[in-house]
């Protein structure tokens, strides 16, 4: 079941199986910690296809929904000058971006949330896919540095946003 939202691929699928045995064969996962030969030539492809001069590569999805909110607060603090520790980013009702205690207290979710807090403060919530709110919170709070949504809401019942 590992990563079964990230990387489902089917059931032993001949063409991915045989990619896998050749990739275990050369190196399977290394830490961003440590040089490898592949890193450079992905970064530059990367950066190069998105307009970027640098990318923060992470080994999980929350990892890297931790790092995004960290890097808006940062932007917040240091460009927009918003008070210390008053910066807020916005989340969606339902959503589901992970199971650590941000992630957790981030959500609308019951389930998510019942009995883990106290919560990293500064995540107010929305109605997804509702752009009138997402504004209206906008022009109230002045230390909103971001929003974080789901494309496509999956945990929630899949939600294609209109």
């Amino acid at each position: 079941m590992s990563g079964y939202s990230s990387t489902n691929q089917g059931h032993c699928h001949p063409k991915i199986v045989n990619a896998m045995v050749e990739q275990a064969t050369k190196v399977t996962q290394t830490s961003r910690a440590f040089h490898n030969t592949q890193m450079g030539t992905f970064a530059e492809y990367l950066c190069n296809l998105l307009g970027f001069d640098k990318y923060l590569p992470s080994s999980s999805g929350v990892e890297a929904c931790e790092s995004a909110c960290k890097l808006a607060r940062r932007w917040g603090y240091v460009h927009k000058k918003v008070e210390h520790n008053k910066a807020s980013i916005i989340m969606a009702n339902n959503c589901f971006w992970g199971r650590s205690i941000t992630a957790s207290g981030g959500s609308s979710d019951f389930q998510r949330y019942n009995n883990f807090g106290p919560f990293t403060p500064g995540f107010p919530l929305v109605d997804f896919n509702d752009l009138n709110q997402i504004e209206d919170y906008m022009k109230k709070d002045p230390n909103c540095v971001g929003i974080m949504l789901e494309p496509i809401q999956g945990e929630a019942g899949v939600i294609i946003p209109e």
